[in-house]
């Protein structure tokens, strides 16, 4: 863990340890749920909850995507430039990450959410158009957001079937798990989850972001109640 993030956190009332756990750069040829287990078990303990980085996630379903593969239609040429710029990455502000937006969710339905954010931003209302667009097109991460080659070149989609994955993970080393997208500036979304798992209070345990930003290469942590 960077010096700078402090390993604990406390939420109504109770602390939680946050145990970030480096990984090998994971590829499209891993499996998730058997990293999360290589990994974890030296550390795991009865009653943990699993966090998996909703990137990596992505990429072990190949769904990392070199950005000089991407063909960029007219569509995306034009509607790129409407999208608002974002202070936690590129978002969908680019040729790249719109053309895989559209190949996500279709072409009606990036339409239809650029023309509500454009009414929306009339009545200073911000965040139309990812909530129209949705959660596929919302946690596309663009290329250079990534420092970690040869990811630092690939646009990477959202991860698919994320509470599918939470699941498994479950099963496999008997902690609760959750799918999630954060950031370094307070952005924290479960994107998938067990059944156990409470997402509202999960996504404030991490709304620091323990796993961190940069090249930690740290995509899973474990949560753990601190001894009161």
């Amino acid at each position: 863990m960077s010096a700078r993030r402090n390993p604990t956190i406390t939420v109504d009332g109770v602390e939680y340890l946050r145990i970030p756990i480096k990984t090998h750069i994971v590829t499209d040829q891993d499996d998730i749920v058997e990293v999360v287990e290589r990994y974890s078990k030296d550390q795991r303990k009865p009653g943990d909850m699993i966090v998996v980085s909703e990137s990596v996630t992505a990429i072990t379903q190949g769904r990392a995507i070199p950005e000089d593969r991407i063909k960029i239609g007219l569509l995306a040429k034009i509607l790129w430039r409407f999208v608002r710029k974002v202070p936690y990455g590129v978002g969908l502000r680019s040729p790249a990450t719109m053309q895989c937006a559209i190949n996500e969710t279709g072409s009606l339905l990036i339409i239809s959410a650029a023309i509500i954010g454009a009414l929306g931003k009339l009545i200073g209302r911000k965040g139309d158009f990812y909530r129209i667009a949705g959660m596929q097109a919302a946690t596309i991460d663009g290329a250079h957001t990534s420092p970690v080659p040869p990811y630092d070149k690939c646009v990477i989609l959202g991860p698919r079937d994320p509470d599918k994955v939470a699941s498994r993970i479950r099963d496999k080393v008997g902690c609760e798990a959750a799918i999630m997208d954060i950031n370094d500036i307070g952005g924290s979304w479960v994107l998938g989850a067990s059944s156990g798992v409470d997402k509202k209070k999960l996504e404030r345990i991490m709304v620091d972001n323990p796993q961190g930003q940069g090249n930690e290469l740290t995509p899973v942590v474990l949560v753990r109640k601190n001894k009161q």
